[in-house]
């Protein structure tokens, strides 16, 4: 497996070379890329390529996606992505009930078509605020999916267990549109206090040797990208958990 590093867990350990040649050095082959990396595509696509890295999937937001394809389509070609990912809703644009949130999956749809013409892939990825129960009972993530039938899911296991529900379930049920995995670990209790409760791979609580085998043998994911949201030192994070994922 190619395991990818999402360069978010990296954006306090600048400059953004130095953090591509140790990503290259420590034996990554892909990487992931998000809004803070796109000032000068093709900057980066030059030390990616002098490493030995590629950017097959990255982040943009839905703002952009929905105002400024055009600008997206072309940062994406630049650094050879092939797959476009939608992170995140700001909490005072997230919907309170089940037909703000089929509204929202109706939207990402109208993304998804524009992607495809344009000759990508596209996905969303979760969060925790995705499994929250609306006053229905249901929850966002069923109607973003439901809604956009068309569209991949980039799952982001650890803020699944965050969030209260069990990845296997969610597996089990919409594994067949999981086109990319965000891998990572919770701490266990008392560790990680400084790093916003977040683990190095395979140094925390989630189970993820059996969770890789599932996600391989069951799922069409092709991108497995490691993350913590705030790691204190990126270098040991990247290269203890790529040590243990190349043990799953």
């Amino acid at each position: 497996m190619n395991w990818s590093f999402q360069l978010y867990s990296a954006r306090n350990f600048q400059p953004w070379n130095d953090v591509v040649k140790t990503l290259g050095w420590l034996g990554y082959r892909e990487v992931e890329g998000f809004g803070g990396v796109y000032d000068d595509p093709a900057g980066l696509r030059a030390e990616l390529d002098k490493n030995g890295l590629v950017m097959p999937t990255g982040h943009f937001s839905i703002d952009m996606l929905e105002n400024d394809f055009a600008s997206a389509e072309k940062i994406a070609n630049t650094l050879g992505m092939k797959v476009l990912v939608c992170p995140y809703l700001v909490a005072e644009q997230r919907p309170t009930d089940t037909a703000g949130w089929q509204a929202f999956g109706k939207r990402l749809a109208a993304v998804g078509d524009k992607a495809k013409k344009a000759g990508f892939g596209f996905a969303w990825h979760n969060h925790d605020f995705e499994f929250a129960a609306l006053p229905d009972g249901s929850v966002p993530l069923t109607h973003i999916l439901e809604t956009a039938p068309d569209i991949g899911w980039e799952a982001d296991i650890a803020w699944i267990v965050r969030g209260g529900a069990d990845p296997m379930a969610w597996i089990d049920k919409y594994g067949s549109r999981i086109v990319a995995v965000h891998v990572k670990d919770i701490a266990r209790s008392g560790e990680g206090l400084d790093e916003d409760g977040w683990s190095d791979v395979g140094h925390g609580t989630i189970d993820w040797r059996a969770l890789t085998t599932v996600l391989r043998d069951r799922t069409p994911a092709k991108y497995f990208i490691m993350e913590q949201d705030n790691p204190n030192n990126f270098e040991r994070f990247a290269r203890r958990s790529l040590e243990a994922a190349k043990s799953f």
